[in-house]
């Protein structure tokens, strides 16, 4: 069945370069039931129909919310004003509005009734919102749009460096009109060039050029989120170049210590520590999916916080920065080889205990979705990894 989507009244303020009509059409092209009609067109004789105000900005979680429950009228919980209806068309007498006897017998929800907080794709817990949209807020809606397109469970770096420039270069590719796959396409280049340097023993040029390729690769993502643009070429094409380069720079790393490593330990056994660790710890996070549906550092505390310093690239990057500033590039080595070896092995301990505690007929559950905000928000771990968007309180 399909519903006609229909905007009520108007808003010229833009977010993120978009239109609230140009953002509702591309968010509601992701549901095969929602279709919306343009700008004064009647309303259906028959069915239902989805209002929305165009002075909105909603959560993708809402509107899916909103498409799956029928004869609702959507709050907003700051004040109160009706911000949605899904209704039945011929009760509305051919008047696309927001008021009358046919809305005010509709049931009344809010954004948290029709959608949950945790989402597992960011692996993350954020309330979910729908925010009135105003040239005095409209900085505020940006900001916030951009922090809710971040992962919250995710290493250090991408969590403490990169959000406030990223934020900027995001911004820029905004006004020069670049796509995220503009810039995967400067992160493959970027990876290129960084995999070259270290091979030919020139490790200063190829952090540098590492560096900026990691700081590109959380903006490509973010850009995607709050443009609305994300594809599945997109997400393959992305997704591709981080599962692959890492072990080529920790091997090309290696070779440009060839000419001078002096190790009774052949170059070659750390290359395969290194690479068989790298493979298994993306294993034992693939296996966790016989256990429970959902990623494994959303488990418990201990595996979203182990996730901040795992052995994926960033960590061992900066291991290799580190080593490199101190005038020990092969000791940067060893430590990305042990670290792999550790984190992996830690993974392996939670996956097994995960398959174990499933085969006995517990539940999973992510600890995220079990968390009282109003009680346990003052805890430190929930702080970390369950922060507001902004969005919620806008």
């Amino acid at each position: 069945m399909t519903i006609q989507v229909h905007l009520v009244g108007q808003c010229s303020v833009r977010l993120w370069g978009l239109t609230s009509r140009e953002r509702l059409r591309r968010i509601l092209k992701k549901f095969s039931q929602a279709q919306l009609a343009d700008a004064g067109a009647a309303l259906p004789a028959e069915g239902e129909v989805l209002l929305l105000r165009e002075d909105y900005l909603y959560d993708e979680r809402v509107l899916r919310g909103l498409l799956d429950t029928s004869d609702v009228a959507l709050q907003d919980p700051r004040d109160g004003t009706l911000a949605a209806a899904r209704v039945q068309a011929a009760s509305l007498e051919g008047t696309a509005q927001l008021q009358g006897p046919s809305i005010e017998r509709l049931r009344q929800v809010r954004p948290d009734t029709v959608a949950s907080g945790l989402q597992t794709q960011l692996r993350k817990f954020d309330q979910p919102w729908v925010a009135r949209v105003t040239e005095s807020n409209r900085q505020h809606l940006e900001k916030s749009l951009f922090n809710g397109a971040y992962k919250g469970v995710t290493d250090f770096i991408t969590r403490g460096v990169w959000p406030v420039p990223a934020r900027w270069v995001t911004h820029l590719c905004v006004r020069l009109g670049l796509s995220p796959n503009h810039v995967t396409t400067a992160s493959y280049v970027l990876a290129i060039l960084a995999g070259w340097w270290f091979w030919q023993g020139h490790f200063g040029l190829g952090l540098i050029t590492g560096w900026i390729m990691t700081f590109l690769d959380t903006v490509d993502g973010k850009l995607a989120r709050v443009t609305v643009t994300s594809t599945r070429f997109g997400n393959i094409f992305d997704h591709a170049l981080d599962l692959v380069h890492p072990p080529i720079w920790y091997i090309a790393w290696g070779m440009g210590l060839a000419a001078t490593w002096s190790y009774s330990v052949p170059l070659s056994v750390v290359f395969w520590t290194i690479f068989i660790g790298y493979v298994a710890g993306r294993l034992c996070e693939g296996s966790f999916k016989f256990a429970a549906p959902f990623s494994m550092f959303l488990w418990r505390p201990f595996d979203s916080l182990n996730r901040l310093v795992t052995a994926r690239r960033n960590p061992n990057l900066l291991l290799l920065t580190l080593a490199w500033g101190a005038g020990a590039s092969d000791l940067g080595l060893w430590l990305v080889a042990a670290w792999t070896v550790f984190s992996t092995l830690v993974l392996a301990v939670r996956v097994i205990q995960a398959i174990t505690l499933s085969r006995h007929g517990v539940e999973l559950r992510p600890w995220l979705s079990e968390i009282d905000l109003q009680a346990e928000g003052h805890r430190p771990v929930v702080r970390l990894f369950a922060p507001r968007s902004g969005l919620a309180d806008a």
